[in-house]
């Protein structure tokens, strides 16, 4: 039989054995509960704020800038898209494995035989007291995937690309979200440092009225010492906030992969304000939307093909194996075609039998991971409803709350400047003008901090959604 004639054997039983079912099941996506809606009431409203890319989200153009910095030198997100690329050179190699390995061979071998051996005592008869070889070969090696194992791990392959994808863009949507939440916390820490600032210049004022009441016989050193305790515990939030600043500052350059150094910031309010538009969608679209269980999903269906894999290995599986090329005892003729030339074809049918249970174990052990995968991508989509519906609730929760701060900040401000003049009138005594002074000052950086907590909630919210990518 010649060797073009086994080659074609070759082919046909590869198209016949090759076109095999693959053993295990195929992906579907596990049932997942979602509400209908959020906060209790059904949306029909399809789109999202999470269709909002980021830089048309935030209207701050110095935190744009500080989240564009951070998506190009972040070393965290640089580490996840090193990622894909790993997993992009394993998915390449994968999408190869289906095709025949083909090696090229060529080896020269000299054996000088012992003249006492037998193998020397026998050749020597003939005249022969050494033995060369020289070999030049191509040979062609290929498992032939009847049961299915080599797509499957194609398709583990690809989804474990998907998985690493869909892991960067939720690095990128955390990173987005943590640079707004540092961001705002940098402009509440400068507004609570301006309010102190001029809560200390009036606490100046009132410790100089003091001083001249106490003067003319009107207080006593009591009333000196308390509005000095005022004064000292009012100059003593300067060096705080300062501080805070500072390592609120160095934490955003962190996140923006750059060096300590002061930040840039919208010195008005205008540029603070986020999108007022806070539209959720439909419940559903989440699992679709968010990267994180994008990524959960992706991971399962990976070992989901991990079980097909897992259990095709049990099963017996065909290789082939086919060579030629040339082959001479002497050098001189190693080149002479057609004698030097020769071939071979062999095909190894080779079944499992007692592997110590390995091989069972391995399939049990891909099956328990699949569940197990199952159970993540069952809590991220939890996890995300809750994340959700504790944004939604912050967002409503808070805007209420700052009414209601606003107008106790009215009406502190009013009470401390009645409470100046009545002290200055001698209508009222120092204990109320440093309690007014006091309460106004707290309700104040009260204020500020539920604004920045409710900016905060939009963005969680904005986060929880899955967008930022």
């Amino acid at each position: 039989m010649s060797l073009i004639k086994i080659f074609n054997y070759i082919l046909i039983i590869s198209v016949l054995l090759g076109s095999g079912c693959k053993v295990g099941q195929n992906y579907q996506r596990p049932s997942v509960q979602v509400p209908v809606g959020f906060d209790s009431t059904s949306h029909s409203d399809t789109s999202s704020i999470a269709s909002i890319k980021w830089n048309s989200f935030f209207k701050d153009t110095a935190l744009v800038t500080l989240i564009d910095s951070g998506l190009q030198y972040n070393n965290d997100l640089q580490v996840a898209v090193k990622r894909i690329d790993i997993a992009e050179q394993q998915l390449k190699q994968a999408r190869l494995s289906l095709l025949p390995q083909l090696n090229l061979q060529v080896a020269a071998s000299y054996t000088k035989l012992s003249e006492n051996s037998l193998n020397g005592l026998s050749a020597g008869q003939f005249g022969i007291t050494d033995i060369e070889n020289y070999t030049g070969s191509l040979n062609l090696s290929w498992e032939l995937d009847i049961w299915g194992k080599i797509r499957r791990q194609k398709e583990s392959a690809l989804a474990q690309y998907f998985q690493t994808y869909e892991a960067t863009k939720a690095v990128q949507t955390q990173l987005v979200a943590n640079i707004a939440q540092g961001y705002y916390n940098l402009l509440m820490l400068d507004k609570q440092l301006t309010i102190a600032r001029r809560n200390l210049s009036l606490n100046d004022s009132t410790l100089v009225l003091t001083r001249l009441l106490k003067a003319s016989g009107d207080v006593t050193d009591l009333a000196i010492q308390q509005s000095e305790a005022q004064r000292q515990a009012t100059a003593l939030l300067i060096p705080q906030l300062e501080q805070a600043i500072t390592l609120q500052e160095n934490a955003l350059q962190l996140l923006a992969g750059r060096l300590p150094g002061r930040i840039k910031r919208v010195d008005t309010d205008q540029g603070e304000e986020l999108n007022p538009g806070v539209k959720t969608g439909l419940p559903a679209a989440i699992v679709s939307r968010r990267p994180d269980i994008r990524a959960n999903e992706m991971a399962l269906k990976s070992a989901n093909a991990a079980v097909g894999v897992a259990q095709a290995s049990m099963y017996p599986s065909l290789t082939l194996f086919a060579g030629g090329g040339i082959e001479s005892l002497s050098f001189d003729k190693w080149f002479n075609v057609p004698a030097s030339l020769f071939g071979l074809a062999s095909g190894a049918l080779v079944q499992p039998v007692f592997n110590g249970r390995a091989l069972k174990t391995q399939y049990e052990t891909a099956k328990l991971r699949r569940e197990q995968a199952v159970l993540q991508f069952r809590q991220s989509v939890l996890v995300a409803m809750s994340e959700v519906s504790n944004a939604l609730v912050q967002t409503k929760k808070l805007s209420e709350q700052r009414t209601l701060a606003q107008q106790q900040v009215e009406t502190l401000q009013k009470a401390t400047r009645n409470a100046n003049l009545l002290f200055q009138s001698d209508m009222a005594n120092y204990l109320e003008v440093i309690t007014a002074q006091r309460s106004a000052l707290q309700a104040e950086l009260n204020l500020v901090a539920i604004q920045r907590q409710q900016k905060g909630a939009v963005v969680e919210l904005y986060r929880a959604l899955g967008g930022g990518w």
